[in-house]
């Protein structure tokens, strides 16, 4: 098999050589290998050590993952039925390879003795949090169940990962499936230039004639919130929130309903298996947090103190629609189309105004610098990298004594085919190979407005914090020390816990020292200007308890779907999700509206039971950067201590010991409240 691209033992991925016929065989082979190569250490004679099972078993599953890598990627980016194919075809094989590891008795015994022996207080912490996080997992696995229940949780991992696969898929065809063809320009009124040279290279794109809108997120929010056609707005507005669902233009065709009841009810059993009362405490048994109670107090005490802010936003809203545009009853399509017209009159300034000064190479060029600043680091563009796409760069990052810390793959742009929203994800782990390290590799992905007509792209505002947020991620992936797979980089690190340095990052965003280095005009050169930018930070809190209680509504509804089900009465999505709503939401959706089936995060992502993270995370990020405050955002004794305390250390300590070494005491939640325009007098 060494002729198969996807086998390469070293090196980056092969994508210009990678075929969708390469993919099953070269699961197949490196599974068989896998388990050949575990058989023959367990026929070892004891006692087992380190060096002689651990490390060995943290090679094997890297080898796994480094052959899936490309394979799960492609399908994301890069998606066609032949590669769709060969992805779920692979799917159940290797959920059941990791299962049966998880519920190998054998292996399970030989953690044990490793952790009840003498030789375990000798272990580096990195390999003592190994070795017990094994220990859980094996549980959480269900290591300990009878024949029959071993069988059954096998049977429903399998399931969960098929439904996983199908869900997102059934969201990205419906997303791809909807396209709207404009002819009569005057339609498109209100709709700024940048949204409109895109819907006309669309069409040409689709070789059609006129202005072409679609649902992939650069059009849809243009629309959404530019379109001065009320009409317009609402069509757009019905096709992208029915997505995968039994209503709108495409109701019934890619319906994730029954697909969304099953992984509840699935979820559920398996947690009942392991004796857990429900899916969430299952899924806590790996976070933070220690008790599902906690987690129910900590969002809604958010909710309370955000409520009557938001309330008092809507208000604001609607009185200005209707003293200013006549509209007495604001319906969903029309709140981000005025609220960008009260942001304007409020403040002078438009998410399109700022536009011109993040082209995108600058922001590159600026982030790159803030990191330089940070930490020391620099990044340098490599051309000739074989990638999945001509938009695609790649780059490396070097410490300040010159050594290589990592790699990554830089994917910006939305295109046909590519699964929505941005993320990183890893390529390669750090670990040690002999005498030498493996360098981490990551991807990064976003899916911004692509140059056009020999201009660079021009990025949002919120899209700059979108990058920097997905960098501070991959720097986490890309920093590590920690030489051991299962704990290097966001590996081993709580999922909770994991949204720390990319929330971080965003700070970054705000402050005037950082914008004059990612901010230029892209046709002047001039920096932001202080005008502008004084209106930009006075806008910072435009709307904050509105935003705030959108998120939590999203944590509440995933949560409670786990905490509260019940086999008797099925999920029950749509009523849980319209209960969540009277309780923290100021805008009601119309009855059409069926958010939760193309909610990825908790169906077709790792965020089951645990969307909550990004709030729980933000807690520490906050409170991380108020340190930079009070230091100075680009001291560099300060950042050195963030660089050594929580981006290289992975998962090798828990996530609170590492917050205390950096920030000196636990995390506090005033500077998150003060953040995001939520004021700590609020009653709790």
């Amino acid at each position: 098999m060494p002729s198969n691209p996807l086998l390469k033992p070293v090196g980056l991925p092969s994508f210009s050589r990678i075929r969708p016929e390469h993919v099953v065989p070269a699961v197949e082979y490196v599974l068989a290998d896998a388990r050949a190569k575990i058989a023959a250490l367990l026929k070892q004679t004891p006692p087992y050590s380190w060096s002689n099972l651990i490390q060995p078993l943290e090679d094997i599953r890297e080898g796994v993952d480094r052959t899936w890598s490309p394979v799960s990627h492609l399908h994301a980016v890069a998606d066609n039925p032949e590669v769709r194919d060969a992805y779920n075809a692979c799917l159940p094989k290797l959920t059941e390879f990791f299962t049966e590891l998880g519920q190998n008795e054998a292996l399970f015994n030989a953690y044990r003795a490793i952790a009840e022996s003498q030789q375990f207080k000798d272990l580096e912490p990195a390999q003592k949090k190994i070795t017990e996080d094994a220990l859980r997992d094996f549980r959480l696995s269900g290591v300990s169940l009878c024949e029959e229940k071993r069988t059954r949780f096998k049977a429903i991992a399998k399931k969960l990962a098929e439904l996983s696969s199908r869900f997102g898929e059934n969201v990205l065809d419906a997303t791809q499936a909807w396209k709207k063809v404009v002819a009569n320009e005057d339609r498109l009124a209100g709709l700024p230039d940048t949204a409109m040279e895109l819907a006309r290279s669309t069409a040409r794109r689709e070789d059609v004639d006129g202005w072409l809108l679609t649902l992939e997120f650069p059009s849809y929010f243009a629309v959404i919130t530019y379109a001065d056609d009320r009409n317009l707005r609402r069509e757009i507005y019905e096709a992208y929130t029915t997505r995968a669902s039994e209503q709108g233009p495409h109701g019934g065709q890619w319906d994730n309903t029954a697909i969304m009841a099953e992984s509840i009810a699935l979820r559920h059993e398996l947690a009942e298996l392991l004796e857990f009362a429900n899916y969430a405490e299952y899924s806590l048994a790996t976070k933070m947090a220690s008790s599902t109670n906690q987690v129910l107090d900590f969002l809604s005490d958010l909710a309370r103190r955000s409520r009557p802010i938001a309330e008092s936003d809507m208000a604001e809203l609607q009185t200005f629609a209707c003293e200013h545009h006549r509209i007495e009853h604001l319906e969903a399509w029309d709140i981000a189309y005025f609220s960008e017209k009260l942001r304007e009159q409020k403040y002078a300034i438009s998410q399109e105004e700022l536009r011109p000064y993040f082209p995108a190479p600058r922001v590159l060029h600026g982030l790159f610098e803030i990191v330089r600043r940070l930490y020391g680091l620099e990044i340098r563009r490599v051309d000739h990298v074989e990638c999945w796409h001509n938009d695609v760069q790649f780059f490396e990052i070097f410490d300040a004594d010159g050594d290589l810390r990592g790699q990554f793959y830089l994917d910006l742009y939305a295109r046909p085919h590519k699964r929505g929203g941005a993320w990183m994800d890893e390529c390669r782990v750090r670990k040690r190979v002999g005498l030498s390290v493996q360098t981490p590799v990551a991807y990064l992905t976003c899916n911004f407005s692509p140059p056009l007509d020999g201009r660079p792209s021009l990025l949002t505002h919120d899209e700059v914090a979108t990058l920097f947020h997905e960098f501070g991620h991959g720097l986490h992936h890309l920093l590590t020390q920690i030489d051991y797979p299962s704990a290097a980089g966001i590996r081993g690190v709580p999922w909770d816990a994991v949204e720390l340095p990319s929330q971080f990052m965003e700070n970054w965003c705000w402050e005037r020292e950082a914008l004059d280095l990612i901010a230029q005009h892209h046709d002047t050169g001039e920096p932001l200007p202080e005008a502008l930018y004084d209106r930009m930070k006075a806008a910072r809190d435009f709307q904050a308890g509105m935003q705030m209680v959108r998120q939590l509504e999203f944590a509440l509804l995933d949560f409670r779907l786990h905490v509260e089900y019940d086999p008797l009465r099925g999920a029950e999505i749509q009523a849980l999700l319209d209960d969540v709503r009277e309780q923290v939401a100021v805008i009601i959706p119309p009855p059409f509206n069926r958010f939760a089936h193309s909610f990825s995060h908790i169906f077709a992502g790792g965020y089951a039971a645990g969307y909550y993270s990004y709030k729980w995370a933000e807690v520490l990020s906050s409170d991380a950067f108020s340190k930079f405050e009070e230091e100075g955002i680009f001291d560099r004794d300060t950042g050195s201590a963030f660089l050594h305390t929580i981006l290289e250390q992975g998962g090798s300590r828990e996530p609170m010991d590492l917050f205390v070494l950096f920030r000196g005491r636990e995390p506090s939640i005033d500077a998150l409240l003060r953040h995001t325009g939520i004021a700590s007098e609020n009653p709790a």
